[in-house]
């Protein structure tokens, strides 16, 4: 029988977790996250504490360090960070679903025994390099190449926007590179995508400067150059010429985590709200009181509790090894709209406050708008739903 997590009725373990994540984020990230976003620092102390905690571990198996727990256990942990610090939260994210899974999922036995167990403990950060300047929602337009001679692969290339790669505990990225080219189903040469292992400090592996973006400061994020890397025949990861296919599986995982990261930060708004409107007054009387403030944040409410049930339907049919490429899409692209809308709705509610750097709804504002962007864009959102549809 396949479970279906519902919310507010979590097994006894999930809600442990939940709250056990949901006390951390309350006492130790959001005293901090503030500090974090204005100096643009990577939180490495709450890093090593989530470590510590085993959340990097939640969906691996313990013989390779992890806590044994499966991947919607991950997204819970997710989105309670998410309310406080969309930062930490991603780096959550894109170290488990997006950096160690691959390894999990497609490498040998001896890749995952070398790996696994310093990704999963926290102490090592990987990264995923799949988006190129050319290479974005159209990721088989890669131009990386990667050349094999005498056991060695050469890589040439570059990536960009690529989470958790220039950090000082960042072991590896795996990228993906044309390796070669294959007939198609059509008749017609197509290229042939692969995914290698490149060791942070690898000869010729430049980390770029990190960018200035508009949100997410405290997250670490770089572009990178490949000029001649070598690295040995066996750091290829899955079957050679399946590695657009292999992280498009990818990806649909992570867009249930960035779901739930999404959901997180849409509760964060209605929790800010909720408090601010009860404290603020305005003609002698807390805004809570006006229908125009208290129907906003029921709406607001009203969209976390559909993104919440898009991405646990969608965690619920992966876990059971059902399809779920659509449910993802649905749950990614009305959590990612939920978490805009309520940041945008949080900072009109809280007035010229809400345009302050000091509050949550400020930092939620500029951190959110990648949540329409990230991992696959609302468009690309759509076409997938429209392809299972048979449209």
């Amino acid at each position: 029988m396949t479970q279906t997590f519902t919310p507010g009725m979590l097994p006894d373990e999930y809600e442990d977790l939940r709250l056990q994540v949901a006390k951390f984020t309350d006492t130790e990230v959001a005293p901090v996250s503030a500090e974090l976003d204005e100096k643009r620092e990577f939180p490495y102390a709450l890093v090593k504490k989530m470590g510590q905690m085993g959340l990097f571990g939640l969906p691996f198996d313990e013989e390779y360090g992890g806590m044994g727990g499966d991947y919607f256990a991950l997204c819970l942990a997710i989105e309670e960070i998410a309310r406080e610090n969309q930062s930490l939260a991603i780096t959550l994210e894109a170290a488990v679903s997006l950096g160690a899974m691959p390894i999990y999922r497609f490498g040998t036995e001896e890749q995952k025994r070398e790996w696994l167990p310093q990704l999963t403990d926290g102490s090592g950060l990987a990264a995923f390099g799949l988006t190129e300047p050319e290479a974005g929602s159209d990721a088989g337009g890669t131009k990386t190449k990667a050349t094999l001679a005498d056991g060695e692969w050469t890589i040439n290339g570059g990536k960009c926007f690529i989470t958790n790669s220039g950090t000082d505990i960042t072991r590896l990225v795996t990228a993906t590179a044309v390796t070669g080219t294959r007939t198609g189903r059509d008749g017609t040469e197509k290229p042939e995508i692969s995914t290698l292992m490149i060791p942070s400090g690898t000869p010729g592996f430049t980390v770029e400067p990190k960018y200035d973006k508009v949100g997410w400061n405290s997250s670490d994020t770089h572009p990178l150059t490949f000029e001649d890397v070598k690295v040995p025949e066996e750091n290829l990861l899955g079957e050679r010429g399946r590695g657009y296919a292999n992280f498009l599986r990818i990806l649909d995982e992570g867009r249930i985590a960035v779901a739930a990261l999404s959901t997180g930060a849409a509760q964060g708004c209605v929790d800010e709200s909720v408090r601010y409107a009860k404290e603020r007054t305005s003609f002698g009387k807390p805004i809570s009181e006006y229908q125009g403030i208290s129907f906003k944040i029921a709406r607001m409410e009203a969209r976390v509790v559909a993104a919440r049930a898009a991405y646990y339907l969608a965690a619920s049919r992966m876990i059971a090894g059902l399809p779920f490429k659509k449910e993802a899409a649905v749950a990614k692209m009305i959590a990612g709209e939920a978490a805009m809308d309520n940041a945008r709705d949080a900072t009109q509610i809280h007035g010229g406050y809400g345009f302050m750097n000091e509050y949550l709804v400020a930092r939620h504002y500029r951190d959110s708008k990648i949540l329409e962007v990230g991992e696959g864009t609302t468009e690309v959102q759509l076409m997938l739903i429209a392809r299972d549809l048979g449209l």
